[in-house]
């Protein structure tokens, strides 16, 4: 009989990776707290609804890659392809957007049927922070400087560049998309078939496409920016100023444009030449009739999601790399029971302490192999000797420190001084 394999597209995330997905977990979590995010919880599965009335039916989201199901009930529910449509609907059904200003973020896996490749997987995991009620341009230059912020932490500012554009309002949409579809009729045979598929359904979509005579054609469309009316480009050149004056770098791209339908003015993503053609790592925007679309009031917003694999493939590229070895591994010739306790009152002491206890038993030569196998900096000993006197052994397994005997009583003291980690507890 064969294995049963993960589905296609769904990977583990095994014990040797996880450590660097805790460590940005706790990053990210401790650069949101500073700016005044609360964690919001959304499940994954959601009405699919929720996705449909948010994301819009003419997108490749909703046409080709929602995890779309009827339930027993006959109910039609999606995995939730995105996180957005998700908050906005929490925000709403919990009454959370009576006092302007929510600010939240959220972290979890998101699920998209596509073709697997690189950078992009079908179960696939984002970190998002939303601000809601504040239609000022200065909420979005403080997420724009937050996301700044993540890239300086993560020591990942050279490695990635900032471009900025604005959607304009809906009448500006409308009247944008008119002239971009007359431009574009005379040229329909010429585009892709995606293209083709887009152009009266999304037509700004098209200036995502990656086929080069495609792009050719795109490069001479007419620019939103020319029927922006004074509302729409008094706010972007607000933003443009505050950025300037922060001295946050960044490129206006005329042709960035958001693939969901309820976007509109600032919008702007972090791209990276560091992982080929999956260059976008962090990508977001306004939408502010977003809310009036899930049935609440309405209300403006902002936010962005970063992807967490590429984020961490980025790290990796540029070295950053996270362990959570053991710090101290027990060795002992007793009974079980006796390392057991020795092992449980260190932890009761020294509740950062990373320790494992050897469990498999062994001469203290096979013990020693496990012992170096672990990463860990410092080894226990524990023998009927030090049984009887009191005592244990600390054994350095990468350096040079001389061996020493401890009094038990004494161990704890002697481990905080001996790990800086623990020193700094």
């Amino acid at each position: 009989m064969n294995n049963i394999q993960s589905v296609r597209g769904m990977h583990d995330i095994l014990p040797v990776d996880t450590p660097i997905w805790r460590w940005l977990d706790e990053q990210l979590a401790a650069i949101f707290d500073a700016y005044g995010f609360a964690q919001l919880r959304i499940p994954i599965l959601e009405k699919a609804e929720v996705f449909t009335r948010a994301i819009g039916q003419a997108t490749d989201v909703v046409e080709k890659e929602m995890y779309a199901f009827e339930d027993r009930n006959g109910d039609l529910l999606s995995l939730r392809p995105e996180g957005t449509a998700g908050v906005v609907r929490a925000a709403i059904q919990h009454g959370l957007l009576q006092t302007p200003g929510l600010k939240v973020w959220y972290q979890g896996p998101m699920f998209r049927h596509e073709r697997p490749q690189r950078g992009r997987q079908r179960q696939f995991h984002q970190f998002g922070a939303e601000v809601f009620g504040l239609a000022e341009p200065q909420a979005d230059v403080e997420m724009i400087a937050l996301g700044e912020r993540i890239w300086r932490v993560l020591g990942l500012s050279q490695r990635i560049r900032l471009e900025i554009n604005t959607l304009g309002d809906p009448d500006d949409r409308r009247r944008y998309r008119a002239q971009l579809i007359e431009f574009l009729e005379p040229h329909a045979a010429r585009l892709d078939a995606d293209s083709q598929r887009r152009l009266h359904s999304n037509p700004l979509r098209i200036f995502d496409s990656k086929n080069p005579e495609t792009r050719q054609i795109m490069a001479d469309a007419p620019g939103l920016e020319d029927v922006l009316a004074e509302p729409a480009r008094a706010h972007f050149q607000s933003v443009c100023t505050m950025l300037d004056h922060l001295g946050i770098r960044y490129r206006i791209n005329p042709g960035l444009v958001r693939g969901l339908d309820y976007y509109s003015r600032t919008v702007f993503e972090w791209i990276t030449e560091d992982l080929g053609a999956q260059g976008t790592v962090c990508a977001g925007g306004r939408y502010d009739g977003l809310v009036e679309i899930q049935g609440g009031k309405p209300t403006p917003g902002i936010g962005f999601a970063l992807g967490a694999e590429r984020l961490i493939e980025l790290l990796r590229a540029s070295g950053t790399e996270r362990r959570r070895d053991p710090q101290v591994y027990l060795v002992h010739q007793t009974e079980p029971e006796q390392a057991l306790r020795l092992a449980e009152n260190l932890r009761d002491a020294l509740p950062a302490l990373r320790l494992e206890c050897s469990l498999a038993g062994g001469s203290f030569k096979a013990q020693f192999k496990r012992a170096d196998r672990s990463g860990a900096e410092l080894a226990l000993i524990l023998g009927p000797d030090e049984i009887a006197s009191g005592r244990c052994q600390i054994k350095d397994l990468r350096g040079e420190r001389a061996q020493e005997s401890v009094l038990v009583a004494e161990l704890p003291a002697r481990l905080a001084r001996l790990v800086p980690e623990l020193a700094s507890v």
